[in-house]
């Protein structure tokens, strides 16, 4: 989808044109009902089904042959949506690290936008976690009568100083890379890999690193396991994204405050109307199940589920078949699925 007038963004700047890339799966109904909207994570993309498989899939809870499933790639992003490295109108070069800020409701413009274009009155279910999370938050706010369900994992209603703090660490190592500075496609990648090592401490957990990472030999001194992994996730990374939409994208989540110009985020959580589920998970330390039971509070007759994981944040990637079995409580009172 094109916005060749482009967006009016939140700063006050005008991104200019705008291009959303998205996918469907699955068929509309008749009723046109059978909407699931999934807003995604920060170096996630619109083809869910290549990373939230055994939730989105065939045989899974959100199978194509029961819904029509949208999801869009968020603004800043390096995978189809207008980013960092998209040429400039003006000037046919990409902005690199001139990229303006985008905030969540900047990303909620551009879904609004795609869901107007395609015509959707009503969506089933909203479903995002973390960065997707506070995307839903924002959007399901905004647009109350829109949504039917809510569903939301590993999120908040603002993001934590705490957050932001590794965010900034992350950012630290991206400016730190002299090529981040040149804005050429491929600059900050030694720092992009060393901002992702420092992300996946906040992603994962002591206890998962004890299980996967431990040593079997006792005297060994170097090249350690977790060493190792470190290396291969920053590698991994590199691979397939970039460091001037990680910068963008870290920057949009920092700015993520239900309660801007709204009062308060207590205010702002208690506009939204659909039938909402926020789930947590324990071992999460970056977002942490009190920011999840805040949502609860103030969600207008909102279900709150706390998963049992060793995984940490990732725990909303990973533990599906948990994910499953809470869906399948929290849908039975619509009797829907």
């Amino acid at each position: 989808m094109n916005l060749p007038a482009g967006l009016a963004l939140e700063s006050g700047a005008t991104l200019a044109p705008v291009q959303i890339a998205y996918h469907t799966f699955g068929t509309l109904n008749d009723a046109r009902d059978n909407v699931v909207w999934v807003c995604h994570a920060l170096t996630a993309n619109a083809d869910v089904l290549s990373w939230w498989a055994g939730l989105f899939g065939t045989g899974d809870y959100y199978d194509p042959a029961d819904w029509f499933i949208v999801c869009a790639n968020v603004l800043g992003s390096c995978y189809g949506s207008t980013g960092p490295l998209t040429a400039a109108s003006e000037t046919a070069q990409p902005l690199y690290q001139q990229f303006p800020l985008v905030t969540i409701r900047d990303m909620v413009a551009a879904h609004e936008a795609l869901r107007r274009q395609l015509g959707l009155e009503k969506i089933h279910t909203l479903i995002g976690g973390s960065l997707g999370g506070q995307q839903a938050l924002e959007w399901a706010i905004e647009q109350p009568q829109v949504f039917a369900h809510l569903v939301v994992l590993a999120t908040n209603a603002q993001h934590s100083p705490w957050g932001i703090a590794f965010n900034e660490a992350q950012r630290l190592a991206i400016f730190a890379d002299p090529t981040y500075h040149q804005a050429t496609p491929t600059g900050g990648q030694q720092g992009l890999k060393a901002a992702r090592a420092t992300a996946l401490l906040s992603y994962r957990s002591y206890e998962a690193y004890g299980r996967t990472q431990a040593e079997p030999d006792a005297s060994k001194l170097d090249a350690f396991r977790a060493s190792s992994y470190q290396q291969h996730q920053g590698d991994k990374l590199v691979a397939r994204f970039n460091a001037y939409s990680y910068v963008a994208l870290s920057r949009t989540m920092d700015t993520h405050h239900v309660g801007r110009g709204r009062g308060s985020a207590a205010l702002a959580l208690a506009q939204i109307r659909a039938r909402t589920l926020v789930i947590s998970i324990s071992s999460d330390v970056l977002f942490p199940p009190a920011e999840q039971q805040f949502l609860a509070r103030h969600v207008v007759g909102a279900t709150y589920a706390e998963m049992d994981s060793e995984y940490g944040h990732d725990g909303f990637l990973i533990e599906t078949a948990q994910i499953t079995h809470l869906l399948e409580q929290f849908y039975v009172p619509s009797l829907v699925h």
